[in-house]
């Protein structure tokens, strides 16, 4: 069997790439390495502990990343912090995880000579503007615009120097938004299911004419899979479902649609400083040279298989995110959002 470390695996992207390894892909050995802070829910993995080897820790733990690595031979290097409005109150940890714990693990990857997938965001590349028909592709350059996605640019420029400095094995993949289950409730589409399930309206930033590309969780990871298995060293590939003419006001009234509520029965709030407008992904490079393909999207809207999918999840796993929403709510309320 390979052996699998995957880092940051208790947080929503990592964790339900745990589920989906194990489900799609029995060939893997699993060790999941997560710091546990507010992002990283133990509760996330219950079922699958059992499963896999589960370590308490920090990427930026040389030590212990160096002991870990040396027993595995992929890394899939999820762990990150990742919630854009946290970084604007306090940038500091963005830079420590981001930039020094990937610096840690590519460290260890060069010693022991072992295999890397570095997962990055399409934050890096900026926005667009509404009316520009562009996307992102593997080469356009990189303009980020908040601490978030300035340490994320950082980090996958720091896996490019170590695949052409050092020689590594390495691939990287820049990924549209996710959604799906097991996302912290402070992300915007679970937020607002979680408020209706509250019977509290959903909050939309602004005029909501921002662009996303949403793709579903079990989409993304199923392209990493593919990726890992059959993409070329030191390459990089865009990852992204086709979702750009989908905007946030689409979103929130397709979820209080599919909610059984008017569409129109949502609030306009604040909105973020600097909030970019439009992510775009061409994901033709993956689709044309993998041959991937995602499965939890459609013609009408793109997300509404996935968004039902979703509902439910948050629906039927209620204990999983009530005795977070207070504290969340009271987090917005403080800026007015």
């Amino acid at each position: 069997m390979k052996k699998l470390l995957i880092t940051g695996g208790a947080g929503f992207i990592g964790a339900n790439f745990v589920h989906y390894t194990l489900k799609h892909n029995p060939e893997y050995e699993v060790t999941v390495i997560d710091k546990l802070t507010y992002a990283g829910n133990p509760d996330n993995l219950a079922s699958v502990l059992d499963k896999i080897t589960f370590v308490t820790g920090d990427i930026c733990d040389r030590n212990l990343i160096d002991e870990l690595v040396a027993k595995n031979d992929i890394v899939v290097h999820f762990a990150a912090e990742s919630h854009n409005d946290n970084s604007l109150r306090d940038p500091w940890p963005f830079v420590e995880t981001n930039i020094i714990g990937t610096y840690t693990i590519l460290e260890a990857i060069r010693k022991h000579k072992k295999r890397l997938h570095h997962i990055s965001t399409d934050e890096v590349f900026g926005d667009l503007e509404l009316d520009d028909p562009d996307r992102f592709t593997e080469t356009t350059p990189y303009e980020p615009s908040s601490p978030y996605s300035s340490t994320k640019a950082g980090s996958d420029h720091l896996v490019r120097a170590w695949i052409r400095s050092f020689g590594i094995e390495a691939t990287i993949s820049n990924c549209s938004n996710n959604y799906g289950p097991y996302q912290h409730i402070e992300k915007f589409i679970p937020r607002q299911i979680t408020n209706i399930l509250s019977d509290v309206k959903p909050k939309l930033y602004g005029t909501g004419e921002q662009v996303r590309d949403w793709i579903h969780v079990d989409d993304h990871n199923s392209a990493v899979h593919m990726i890992i298995e059959a993409g070329v060293l030191g390459e990089t590939y865009i990852i992204g479902a086709d979702n750009d003419h989908v905007n946030n006001k689409m979103v929130i009234e397709l979820i209080c649609e599919l909610m059984g509520k008017g569409k129109d029965w949502y609030e306009h709030v604040n909105d973020r400083p600097g909030h970019d407008m439009r992510y775009a992904m061409d994901s033709s490079k993956l689709r044309r040279d993998l041959g991937w393909t995602p499965v939890h999207t459609d013609n009408e809207t793109g997300m509404r298989d996935g968004l039902s999918q979703t509902i439910d999840w948050y629906r039927d796993n209620q204990a999983w995110w009530q005795a977070q929403k207070q504290a969340v709510e009271a987090k917005y309320a403080e800026s007015g959002q």
